[in-house]
């Protein structure tokens, strides 16, 4: 057996994701099967200061030879990292990228992938002409779980899908928790609101089961009616989001199917945090998969077929274990002792792919991650939401 391949990352911004990120790519891949890879940290960088990248690595176990950055445009000149993670707002995720990019780094930049269609035409553009991997950090796509329910779905046990109903929403109190509205999911500075943050992973779910896998050759762009709530104190960003997308499909292939995805600040998709509600429903005529736990973490699937049957699986996060001392976790949460958060998937797919050469992501490639910027293109010019052109532009290099 040839011994594994080390990747060696360089993590852009060092808020709570970047942590949660860096913790998990640490853990040993073998802790999940993983054999053919390892991942290593060799810089972080911090636009605030050299100091905040120092502490970060530290706060994450880095390598003690990882070094620091103060500043974005250094960085991305370390000719030892391999491949940089992106984990500013997506708001800044363009301007990002194509810094890295334009230094000859492949890149794994987190969802959603930019402000706007036009953005990720862009930077797809950059990483072809560059011969450069680009991939949408969409995590979920990536677990054992979700690799599951697309097989489920390709099977054929629950029969041509013909609708998909999704719900990503926190009951927050926005105007309490976000005051002084400076917060990403309100301030349009950062393209704040539920639809960019939230809903794209309502749209993930929706694409990932009725779009990914069609034929390649033959799917088709849905259709799109929205109606975009606005967020009152600013009145610039959305506080809740409702799709419904129409899908073509041949009659052969089960014709036209139909999806409802939605996202909200205010009421929750499973109130109180029981766990005990679907937020994700993929519906054919022999039957049903459910999916249950937050839809950027799902826990739990069953399958209710039409006869009657029923078949539950759980889906543990692995991870270092417990007695490990090891925790992980996201946003003040914190996991059980031992259990890694997710992000690891994505990054073993993403370093996979630098090593054999690839230059997009198995799940999602860079033609689906443009498309799904369109639908929320569409979403927005339907509710009349539109960010300061500082943010929407494709100027480059712009420095907001």
């Amino acid at each position: 057996m040839s011994s594994p391949k080390t990747v060696r990352w360089g993590i852009l911004a060092t808020g709570g994701i970047a942590k949660t990120f860096t913790k998990d790519l640490l853990v040993d891949p073998q802790t999940r099967g993983v054999t053919h890879i390892k991942h290593t940290v060799v810089a972080a960088a911090s636009s605030s200061s050299q100091s905040r990248a120092e502490q970060f690595l530290k706060e994450t176990g880095c390598p003690a030879s990882a070094k620091a950055y103060g500043s974005y445009e250094d960085f991305v000149k370390d000719p030892d990292i391999d491949i940089v993670y992106i984990a500013t707002p997506h708001s800044h995720h363009y301007q990002n990228a194509m810094l890295a990019l334009e230094a000859g780094k492949n890149v794994l930049c987190e969802k959603a992938f930019t402000v706007n269609a036009a953005q990720a035409r862009e930077l797809a553009n950059k990483a072809r002409e560059k011969n450069l991997f680009l991939m949408e950090a969409v995590w979920t796509r990536y677990f054992p779980l979700s690799v599951y329910v697309r097989e489920l779905v390709t099977s054929g046990r629950i029969g041509p899908v013909a609708r998909v109903l999704v719900d990503n929403s926190i009951a927050s109190d926005p105007e309490a928790a976000f005051s002084d509205g400076k917060h990403r999911l309100v301030n349009p500075d950062l393209a704040g609101g539920a639809l960019l943050d939230l809903g794209i992973y309502s749209l993930t779910w929706v694409f990932q089961t009725l779009y990914h896998t069609q034929d390649e050759k033959t799917r088709q762009p849905p259709k799109v009616l929205a109606a975009l709530k606005h967020y009152g104190p600013t009145k610039a960003a959305d506080e809740a989001t409702t799709m419904i997308l129409t899908f073509p499909r041949s009659e052969e292939a089960g014709g036209e199917a139909h999806a409802v995805a939605t996202t909200s600040l205010r009421v929750a998709t499973m109130p109180g945090g029981l766990k005990d509600v679907p937020g994700i429903r993929i519906q054919g005529p022999q039957g049903e998969i459910q999916v249950f736990g937050p839809a950027y973490r799902p826990e739990r699937t069953r399958l209710v077929l039409k006869d009657g049957t029923v078949e539950e699986k759980e889906w543990p996060q692995p991870g270092p274990g417990k007695g490990s001392g090891w925790y992980n976790g996201f946003g003040g949460g914190k996991n059980a002792e031992g259990e890694g958060h997710g992000m690891f998937w994505e990054a073993d797919e993403a370093a996979t792919a630098v090593v054999e050469g690839r230059k997009e992501g198995k799940y999602e490639g860079l033609d689906e991650s443009v498309l799904i910027m369109e639908v929320m293109d569409e979403v927005r010019r339907q509710g009349g939401l539109r960010y300061p052109e500082h943010i929407e532009t494709t100027k480059y290099p712009t420095h907001v």
